[in-house]
């Protein structure tokens, strides 16, 4: 796992300690990086099966966290791709740029 991995993992783990409130499990694939499951307060890097998968590469999900690309330009374009629940992704705005 690669330190950019592991430094995400413990801000989202701040992020969500009292809850992340969007109502299910989501797991973010990192191509060859890893991956990032988060299920309410919970932040692991266990490659569970989640209500929404979001792949992408840890430098487009680094983009839209520092405000840099918009979530939606970067569905639209391909560098992000969502399996399952987009209901949940559509949720991840607030919590990615907090």
């Amino acid at each position: 796992m690669s330190s950019t991995l592991d430094k995400i993992t413990e801000e989202m783990r701040a992020r969500v300690a009292g809850g992340s409130g969007i109502g299910g499990s989501v797991k973010f694939a990192f191509e060859d990086d890893g991956v990032i499951h988060l299920d309410g307060s919970e932040v692991t890097n266990e490659d569970k099966d989640a209500d929404c998968t979001i792949r992408t590469s840890v430098d487009t999900f680094m983009q839209i966290a520092e405000g840099n690309l918009d979530p939606t330009m970067a569905f639209m374009t391909g560098k992000i791709k969502i399996d399952g629940n987009m209901g949940l992704a559509m949720k991840l705005g607030p919590l990615l740029q907090g």
